[in-house]
């Protein structure tokens, strides 16, 4: 059994990068490893030993693009955690778990008509926990809506990190779009959370899948994971991805009509070739986040009898099944992520800012 310790120990964002409005002058943010408070746990609560913790976009939102936090400096970033139950309900103590990035009330309204993925009183670790968050040797969090890993098939327990978000996000949003057996489907931005958007909507029945991203290497690797088609989008426009979407379309006698479309991205480039793909009775689902403006004449959802969807993390009650698909080989992780120290969480950082990382980097405890 664990040992359940006095002190937690952390990597806390005591200071986010800043920018001066006179100057344009950054202040570079700070990262520090702290000691805080173990809490005194509720009965529904319980103490998790963190096996690892990835490093997401939002954490570098957080960090680097003034994206708002619910919580002010000094706290622990992190949302994306596996672990093994230490301490708190005895009914988990032992068991190594997910914890899903956001945790719902379960009592609004919201929760109860099927909507607890964006509830207003959630609890998403690194965001609206306090001072508490992944990049910890320990977190404490409610036990009911943890996703139990019954048996990891020789799959390192950090690397199941990834599907709190990761791999739950493009669930959720698939769910959202209703994805089946025979559907045709495009999925822009094949990076950290696109890379389990291509392989989740192949398992849920997609027969057709083409990927769009402006790396290569990318596009390459997911034609060995769920993608039929690739188009490579550097250095071409919205018009050029049409035509060429266009051109596959018809080469491969599939309709204009139904498409359902996934912006991954969270780029402007991106977001801009969703919009010119969208068309008849077609879905768009915005998956990544970014802080730019795009322009769309929104009078041609009318036209073509289409959807635009926003979707946010993923309901706890679907972890299980998206477990099951990782444990059943549909969906692969182990291809996907790289395990680092939680020591090099500043560099890790930086990298990630620069350029989305091919494999999601893991941070796992070495305090």
């Amino acid at each position: 059994m664990a040992e359940i310790p006095d002190k937690i120990q952390t990597w806390q964002m005591v200071q986010p990068t800043s920018k001066n409005r006179e100057t344009g002058e950054l202040t570079p943010g700070r990262l520090e490893k702290k000691e805080i408070p173990v809490p005194e746990l509720r009965e529904d609560e319980v103490l998790v030993e963190i096996a690892g913790c990835g490093v997401c976009h939002t954490d570098l939102g957080f960090f680097y693009d003034g994206v708002p936090n619910v919580n002010t400096p000094p706290l622990t970033l992190g949302h994306e955690i596996a672990g093994t139950v230490v301490a708190g309900d005895e009914e988990w103590i032992g068991k190594e778990v997910i914890i899903p990035a956001v945790m719902p009330c379960r009592k609004c309204y919201l929760c109860k008509t099927g909507r607890g993925n964006r509830c207003l009183n959630q609890k998403m670790p690194g965001n609206s926990m306090g001072i508490y968050g992944g990049f910890s040797s320990h977190i404490p969090v409610p036990s009911i809506d943890l996703c139990e890993i019954k048996d990891r098939q020789g799959i390192p327990l950090s690397h199941f990190s990834v599907i709190a978000d990761a791999a739950a996000t493009p669930y959720q949003a698939a769910k959202r779009a209703e994805v089946g057996n025979g559907d045709n489907v495009v999925v822009i931005g094949v990076g950290g959370v696109g890379q389990y958007m291509v392989q989740e909507v192949k398992a849920l029945g997609a027969s057709t899948v083409i990927a769009i991203d402006i790396a290569e290497e990318r596009l390459k690797k997911m034609l060995s994971y769920g993608a039929d088609v690739t188009i490579n989008s550097s250095g071409k426009k919205p018009k050029d991805i049409s035509e060429e979407f266009g051109a596959i379309r018809k080469q491969r006698q599939l309709p204009l009509y139904g498409w359902k479309i996934f912006e991954v991205s969270g780029t402007k480039p991106g977001q801009e070739i969703a919009v010119s793909l969208l068309s008849f009775t077609g879905k768009l689902i915005v998956v990544g986040f970014g802080m730019q403006k795009i322009e769309y004449s929104i009078s041609r959802l009318m036209a073509f009898d289409a959807e635009m969807i926003g979707t946010w993390a993923c309901l706890p009650e679907y972890y299980p099944q998206i477990l099951e698909m990782v444990l059943s080989g549909k969906v692969q992780i182990e291809p996907f992520v790289q395990v680092r120290s939680m020591n090099t969480i500043a560099e890790s950082f930086e990298e990630a800012h620069k350029a989305s990382p091919d494999k999601r980097i893991v941070l796992t405890p070495d305090f």
